[in-house]
């Protein structure tokens, strides 16, 4: 089915240290063209008082580079119910498809903290344009356990969005942030250190992040726990949560999929390190 189609500007500042935009940016992407869907129809009144992302499954196809031309975001919608909705992406980038991807969304009633049902008008717009959205192949039920990988993290004011918490494509920066420090040897090099002295590239092949909750602004970190779920040859996946310690409750799940490669992209074998985190840390299955 024919969507809507966006084009969103490339920034130099959104390269990462291995030369292409980084895979958070990504979801930036789709939440830009998510908004320039919005604001063509008539619920342009929902942003910024009554949706919430509540997941992300993103499939990584290949690198997007530094460009003056925008890329190009089609936008599809799937299933339509009371409350929710889901959106199917494709990123392209000089008619090659770098990126696909699924959410799902909900209309919420921050006033009274709960989901709210759409009403008839938003319902037979956006139920206008449902199709069948192709389902992503699963990665496994995993949880973290309690041998985990600890990050803590800081939230900033430029995190927050519209709504006044952080906004949902953060959670990839800060589950990226977590990764490059999962290391089970304090003194060998990061993640990114590796990418640069010795041409490994870690390649994000898939981020799966599902939303339970709101990370506020505050001057006390949050953490993430991480733990390595399945290992392959040249992949590994790793399953994440973000958690606020002063009380317990969990904000966010991930999964990521995570591939080894050469300098040119070609996928080589996992380095040892991955294999020492998985021995450290191993997720447990459900």
């Amino acid at each position: 089915m024919t969507g809507h189609l966006s084009r969103v500007p490339l920034r130099w500042v959104d390269l990462d240290a291995q030369g292409h935009v980084n895979n958070a940016l990504v979801a930036d992407y789709l939440q830009e063209a998510r908004v320039d869907w919005l604001l063509s129809g008539p619920n342009g009144h929902l942003l910024g008082t009554s949706t919430m992302v509540v997941s992300h499954h993103v499939e990584f196809l290949g690198p997007v580079l530094f460009s003056t031309e925008p890329v190009e975001v089609e936008l599809v919608v799937g299933s339509v119910g009371a409350a929710r909705f889901q959106l199917g992406y494709s990123l392209r980038q000089d008619g090659v498809e770098l990126a696909r991807a699924h959410s799902t969304l909900c209309l919420y009633d921050y006033g009274a903290g709960r989901p709210r049902r759409m009403t008839t008008a938003e319902r037979t717009w956006f139920a206008a344009q449902s199709g069948h959205l192709e389902p992503f192949r699963s990665l496994g039920r995993w949880h973290v356990g309690d041998q985990a990988h600890q990050h803590a993290f800081a939230v900033r004011w430029s995190d927050l969005d519209p709504y006044g918490h952080v906004n949902n494509v953060r959670v990839f920066d800060f589950l990226a942030e977590a990764r490059i420090r999962m290391n089970p040897d304090s003194d060998s090099v990061t993640r990114m250190d590796a990418a640069v002295q010795d041409g490994l590239l870690w390649m994000v092949a898939r981020q799966d992040v599902d939303y339970l909750g709101q990370i506020n602004h505050r001057l006390e970190p949050y953490r993430v726990r991480s733990a390595v779920a399945r290992v392959g040859r040249t992949s590994v996946t790793i399953v994440a949560q973000v958690e606020d310690p002063l009380d317990g409750m969990t904000l966010a799940r991930a999964r990521t999929v995570l591939v080894s490669g050469d300098s040119a992209g070609r996928p080589v074998p996992l380095p040892e390190a991955m294999h020492a985190a998985a021995a450290k840390w191993p997720a447990q299955a459900h």
